[in-house]
């Protein structure tokens, strides 16, 4: 069984540490805690790692997050992965900071890295993680607050927020989206 998953972000410094790359974020540390290495690939950085006979495969875009959906579609044709076993990691406005919440399909709720991923694979039916950053902004400055960097305060839970989001994203690829949103989802 092969799995893609997709964090999405920003690349450059200027974008590394804030609130829209923390899907980059988690596959940095999922990378740390499981020893492997990106490396830059065709629209992306990528790795992977096999988990209980799984064989997972990571990537970042290297598309900015608006283009996303550029290097989902072409890695699920080159590695011949089905749509039900793709998991898009990706920040949430609507969801209050530290809240994660896995959804087997739906509404790109204006974000555009989902729009995109939705117009080239085809529609909204594929998996994605929630990662809640709250939406504590004021009225017309909600592109400033996701390209801003984490609060002290918010920076000092993120291991733990991104920790619970590694055993999703794992649980995912061994007991499936259903089980994973009832044992998981705040």
């Amino acid at each position: 069984m092969k799995y893609l998953i997709a964090g999405l972000g920003n690349i450059g410094a200027e974008y590394e540490l804030t609130r829209h790359n923390i899907g980059f974020l988690t596959l940095d540390r999922m990378a740390d805690v499981h020893g492997f290495k990106f490396n830059n690939e065709r629209l992306a950085e990528k790795a992977e790692f096999k988990y209980k006979s799984r064989q997972i495969h990571l990537i970042k875009p290297t598309t900015y997050m608006n283009l996303s959906g550029k290097a989902v579609n072409y890695w699920l044709k080159e590695l011949k992965i089905p749509k039900e076993n793709l998991l898009v990691l990706v920040d949430d406005i609507a969801i209050p900071f530290g809240n994660l919440r896995l959804r087997m399909k739906g509404s790109a709720a204006g974000h555009n890295g989902l729009k995109n991923i939705e117009q080239l694979t085809g529609g909204n039916n594929y998996s994605r993680l929630k990662m809640g950053i709250g939406d504590n902004y004021a009225k017309g400055q909600q592109i400033d607050y996701v390209l801003s960097p984490f609060t002290k305060k918010e920076f000092e839970e993120l291991p733990f927020i991104m920790d619970k989001a590694i055993d999703m994203t794992l649980s995912f690829c061994t007991i499936g989206a259903t089980r994973t949103m009832n044992e998981f989802n705040d």
